[in-house]
């Protein structure tokens, strides 16, 4: 639904179709009332796709569907972004271990661009599949790159600390994210098991050529949208609090969406709230000798549906914040 809000007041869009490979036929407010006389369009059947005439196709079915789904589409001069894993994790084993699914085709997952905008847009523009990142790797990643790039931090020493909404956890209900059992609740889930390990440790590996294995958890926080990723490792010896905010503001500098604060700025989610921006602060503790990285960003938008829509533009030879320029929402 934030997809289509995005793509609905994008300036750059003509019109926007639905499908359902589930719930073809209903009407899209039946599932969403607050889209009521906004909308009326029913959600069509995959059956009903015009490929020859849509320039962009955006999945966002669950892991493992996106596979079901997308290789008849592929190579058919369609552009196709999918905010699922399936096309993230290039090594097959390595997806059915942590997925416990069957991967996509090999040729499709070594088509597919892993679309974390900053860092990859030069293949980004050239590619025809998108693997949109996920919403924990995307905040982990855009406050690492820099440091791990320019040799700032051990990274057998890293440990990333996350916690997000419970928006994360998708639309369907679990017992999981119960209200009774999360309201006035702190709790963490998936201990070192987390899906989105091999995702950070594979872009780590593919942008700074460094091979490592993280210590990477996750936490439900009884708010609706937004993720704190709080990231520790150890300092070069050679690195200070100044070339770290040099090299963080070099990284960025040209980047639309992601903010760079003073070290030390106390950062919370509501502050990047229904934004595409991703803020960034960091604390070095010289007693120690460690570096604390702070990222926060709204799950929903640059932790998935912003950030596909800035790989469209990108795809698109569009500004990249085309219909993303609107400001946090707050309080």
């Amino acid at each position: 639904m934030e997809l289509f809000r995005l793509l609905s007041a994008h300036p750059e869009i003509k019109e926007v179709f639905l499908y359902s490979s589930s719930k073809a036929g209903q009407q899209l407010t039946d599932e969403v009332q607050h889209l009521y006389q906004i909308v009326n369009q029913p959600l069509r059947s995959l059956e009903q796709l015009p490929i020859d005439k849509l320039d962009v196709l955006f999945c966002s079915a669950p892991s493992g569907v996106s596979t079901e789904l997308l290789p008849p589409l592929a190579n058919k001069n369609l552009k196709i972004i999918d905010l699922a894993g399936d096309f993230r994790i290039k090594n097959q084993d390595t997806y059915r271990k942590w997925y416990r699914k069957e991967p996509p085709p090999t040729a499709l997952i070594n088509q597919a661009v892993y679309g974390l905008t900053e860092w990859n847009s030069e293949d980004v523009k050239k590619s025809d599949l998108i693997a949109n990142p996920g919403c924990y790797p995307t905040a982990a990643l855009l406050g690492l790159l820099p440091l791990l790039k320019t040799g700032m931090i051990k990274p057998a020493s890293l440990v990333i600390d996350a916690k997000s909404g419970i928006s994360g956890a998708g639309v369907s209900p679990t017992k999981g994210t119960h209200f009774s059992q999360n309201n006035d609740s702190l709790s963490i889930y998936k201990m070192h098991q987390h899906q989105h390990i091999p995702e950070i440790e594979q872009t780590i590996q593919r942008i700074t050529g460094i091979d490592t294995k993280i210590t990477f958890n996750t936490h439900l926080i009884p708010m609706t949208r937004g993720i704190m990723a709080t990231m520790y490792a150890e300092l070069d010896e050679d690195f200070d609090s100044q070339s770290v905010k040099e090299i963080y503001e070099e990284s960025y500098s040209n980047k639309h969406f992601v903010r760079v604060y003073d070290e030390r700025t106390n950062l919370f989610t509501k502050q990047v709230y229904g934004s595409n921006y991703c803020d960034l602060t960091f604390a070095v503790d010289d007693r120690t000798n460690r570096i604390t990285v702070v990222s926060v960003i709204d799950n929903l938008l640059k932790g998935a549906a912003g950030q596909a829509v800035q790989n469209m533009n990108v795809m698109f030879n569009l500004d990249e914040a085309e219909g993303l320029q609107h400001s946090p929402m707050f309080p």
